[in-house]
């Protein structure tokens, strides 16, 4: 029996206030803009029929209103907080098992991870196979941009961490301002 396709939508924070000094880091909210941009650029990801099962999302304040919005528009019906998803937090046990045999739900199609520069697009890079020296060159997310993965499942001979290698096909790469366009010239058709 051939293994399910499986995609992972990764979606970077909307825009967030700035940092300062006085305030952590973690606890940094996505501003009045970045909520509203945020939630357009969500719509037009799920008028695109790219339906998550569950989105999986960093601990951080920003990153958690995002996944909260994407639950909130429809994208998923559910959230889970994943620190592998974190600022320079290693995400490799985290796909391993949701990409492994034994993943928590069995038959899911696609995941959204929600998260943060660079981090996300290095995670990008290494599935496609980027060698990691050319990863930071390879791609970026902009705030609330979005790539999809189509995952092939991970090799084990090699041993898991590098059973993820290479073990992923970039199928999209959108700036929110090219999801925003679609939406408003969607609007304006009367669609």
């Amino acid at each position: 029996m051939a293994a399910r396709r499986r995609e992972l939508l990764l979606l970077r924070h909307g825009l967030a206030e700035e940092r300062q000094e006085d305030l952590d880091d973690g606890q940094r909210r996505l501003t009045p803009e970045g909520l509203e941009r945020t939630g357009r650029v969500i719509e037009a990801l799920r008028d695109l029929d790219l339906a998550c099962d569950l989105v999986l999302s960093s601990p951080l304040v920003r990153a958690r209103q995002t996944a909260e919005l994407a639950v909130a528009c429809g994208l998923a019906p559910d959230l889970e907080l994943a620190a592998g998803l974190a600022p320079l937090a290693d995400p490799q046990p985290l796909l391993e098992r949701w990409l492994g045999p034994l993943s928590p739900r069995p038959g899911w199609r696609r995941l959204a991870l929600v998260g943060h520069e660079p981090d996300l697009s290095t995670l990008a890079a290494l599935l496609i196979g980027v060698p990691m020296a050319q990863a930071p060159q390879a791609l970026q997310l902009k705030k609330a941009g979005v790539a999809l993965l189509q995952c092939s499942p991970p090799a084990t001979s090699a041993g898991p961490a590098s059973g993820l290698a290479g073990s992923a096909r970039l199928a999209l790469l959108l700036p929110p301002r090219a999801l925003l366009g679609r939406r408003a010239g969607k609007a304006s058709s009367g669609r």
